[in-house]
């Protein structure tokens, strides 16, 4: 299952505590590129938060694999999971009825 991820920072976060995990939250990151979980990964235009595509078992398994990200685990950041399905509506345009 594809679930979109957006990032959001938590209270609290100084640019501070996030450079201290920054390496190693890309490394996290890097491994779950490198497992086929993370399919995808932007940062937001209008602000500095991450958005992911992950390739999961369902959201359960997703908000696991998220709380393994340093920023996760420390405390700056939480992830707002949205589970998504293949868009349906082609199939009005060639089947008849």
């Amino acid at each position: 299952m594809k679930i979109l991820a957006l990032e959001h920072e938590l209270p609290g976060g100084t640019a501070e505590k996030f450079q201290q995990h920054a390496r190693a939250e890309a490394a996290r990151a890097w491994d779950l590129h490198q497992q086929g979980i993370l399919r995808e990964l932007y940062f937001r235009a209008d602000r500095s938060e991450a958005v992911l595509v992950l390739e999961c078992d369902d959201i359960k398994s997703a908000q696991e694999i998220l709380g393994t990200l340093p920023l996760v685990e420390h405390g700056l950041i939480t992830f707002e999971l949205i589970p998504l399905k293949a868009y349906p509506g082609f199939a009005r345009l060639f089947t008849s009825e």
